[in-house]
């Protein structure tokens, strides 16, 4: 781990939005910035863990003044060096303690990076941070991925979730404490590199808890950023707190 920038330092921040690339493609990218902008209306958005500026980038497109909090100088360095970089002021810090000045409409976390915090006590406290942060009738918006714990038979602590000639990927889980770790192995030259990226995986229920302690209250909840209805089957959601 590169100790000033996280688990994110240059090495990964470098080929980030390449291994990623998933993730910016426009029908995903686009329904978040769609539902972001209309929380945000009139108002201002903070991003917790603005990354390299996938979500904010876009939205400040919109027309919509965005802030963003990122723990990793070398993430933040991609993004300013964008297209409409200039337009995201960054914060270095936690996002689950560091404050930037404002008042904002919106607040969010998106793809997992509620989990980055690996203590019970850092996320309760990001919630505190954002309801801080937030106007009166302002949201919280958290996209994560539920838990796969179902995929675990008795004795098995690994779940594969990329399988290629050339690349392999797996999350492991500690149901004791629910600590879990993304693990990645690649061939590069016929030689094997690996990273791993711990985590703390948190249930539904656990982030409305925790929303509740920050003073805050549910107000939707989707399978995704499209609104699809959340169920029993869904592997991950969008949830949607408000400040009264």
């Amino acid at each position: 781990m590169d100790d000033k920038d996280g688990y994110f330092g240059e090495s990964v921040a470098a080929g980030y939005d390449r291994s990623a690339a998933d993730m910016f493609r426009p029908e995903v990218v686009n329904p978040a910035v769609d539902l972001l902008a209309e929380l945000a209306g009139d108002g201002a958005a903070l991003e917790f863990g603005v990354g390299t500026g996938r979500i904010a980038l876009p939205l400040a497109a919109r027309g919509v003044p965005v802030r963003g909090i990122e723990l990793s100088r070398a993430m933040a360095d991609r993004l300013r060096d964008k297209p409409g970089g200039d337009e995201v002021a960054v914060t270095i810090g936690d996002f689950s303690t560091t404050q930037v000045a404002g008042e904002f409409t919106v607040a969010y976390l998106v793809f997992n990076t509620i989990n980055n915090l690996t203590t019970q006590d850092a996320q309760v406290d990001c919630f505190r941070n954002a309801a801080g942060h937030l106007a009166p009738g302002g949201c919280f918006v958290v996209e994560v991925g539920v838990p796969q714990l179902r995929l675990l038979p008795p004795g098995q602590t690994a779940v594969p979730f990329t399988i290629s000639p050339t690349r392999w990927a797996f999350d492991t889980y500690d149901v004791a404490t629910q600590a879990m770790s993304s693990n990645y192995v690649t061939i590069v030259d016929g030689r094997a590199e690996h990273w791993s990226l711990p985590f703390r995986y948190v249930w539904p229920s656990e982030l409305d808890l925790m929303a509740r302690l920050a003073g805050l209250r549910l107000r939707d909840r989707w399978q995704g950023w499209s609104r699809e209805p959340f169920t029993g089957e869904s592997e991950r959601h969008v949830s949607v707190w408000e400040k009264p």
